[in-house]
């Protein structure tokens, strides 16, 4: 289900966002939707971390590591500090 949220805006600003909308064949609506999806995703930490996960996974499983490998490593690397 989606909500609704209000924002104020100029008038030339507000203008020049259907001009752009019409151009593109898009409800403004949806370009405004676009935008905020676009800039949460750019800003979540999260879905940043967990991606970052994923691609340094996918490089361990290409050369062939597995997660006792690396357990053993970082066991080794706190012993070796101590």
């Amino acid at each position: 289900m989606s909500t609704q949220i209000n924002i104020r805006i100029n008038p030339e600003l507000k203008e020049k966002l259907y001009k752009l909308a019409r151009a593109e064949g898009k409800p403004a609506s949806r370009m405004v939707r676009d935008i905020i999806a676009e800039y949460v995703k750019d800003r979540d930490i999260g879905a940043y971390v967990d991606d970052l996960w994923n691609k340094i996974g996918g490089k361990m499983r290409s050369r062939g590591i597995k997660t006792g490998d690396v357990v053993k490593a970082i066991r080794e690397t706190r012993k070796a500090r101590r």
